[in-house]
């Protein structure tokens, strides 16, 4: 009940302080990168139940002869990139906090095809709402290998205390101007899960 109350006035505080930034984000969205200007993508939340989260757009909808979208790092323009390395993108994902899809903290809602991927270990990630920020997040972000970052998720379900929320969301503000993590080494946000030990 703490932690939801926590979810609540923080998103409605940070909607009403930065819904002027967003308009502004959302008018360059529309006139860099065309409509949509919001991103909506089914992710499974709270043990694997799905909802829709919502981002800025960071990517063109360019594709290739075949009709199929081009590879991630061919659609994200240098503009998506300053969306992604400020965070900006993920500002809407308030509201998902604010209707209780997710929390301000907790393991990041990865995509639904993963969910048969997981083994046991790593399917406790969903015992808790997933977060706009995270424990892996601020030990790495997308730097960090799967195997690391499930084992962070997972020490956060095993730990999570209002403290350690409060610790995560100032360490996130101190990530983000850092700049770090944002990108793995071997894709242009984070490369595919498939399965097992990676």
């Amino acid at each position: 009940m703490v932690k939801r109350l926590f979810d609540i006035f923080f998103a409605l505080g940070w909607l009403v302080l930065f819904t002027p930034l967003m308009l502004v984000v959302a008018g360059l969205v529309r006139l860099k990168l065309g409509s949509p200007v919001l991103f909506i993508q089914e992710r499974p939340g709270l043990r694997g139940r799905p909802f829709r989260m919502v981002k800025f757009r960071t990517m063109t909808d360019e594709r290739g002869p075949d009709g199929q979208l081009l590879p991630d790092e061919l659609r994200l323009t240098a503009f998506g990139k300053f969306l992604r390395a400020s965070t900006l993108d993920e500002f809407p994902e308030m509201w998902n906090v604010l209707v209780g899809d997710m929390s301000v903290v907790g393991p990041r809602p990865l995509l639904m095809r993963y969910l048969p991927r997981y083994d046991a270990f790593q399917a406790r990630r969903m015992e808790v709402k997933p977060g706009v920020t995270g424990w892996a997040q601020v030990n790495g972000r997308n730097a960090l290998s799967w195997e690391q970052k499930f084992a962070y998720d997972v020490w956060y379900v095993d730990h999570r205390t209002l403290w350690l929320d409060l610790k995560i969301v100032v360490l996130t503000f101190f990530k983000v101007f850092a700049r770090s993590g944002i990108n793995s080494d071997k894709a242009a946000t984070m490369e595919e899960f498939r399965g097992g030990k990676s």
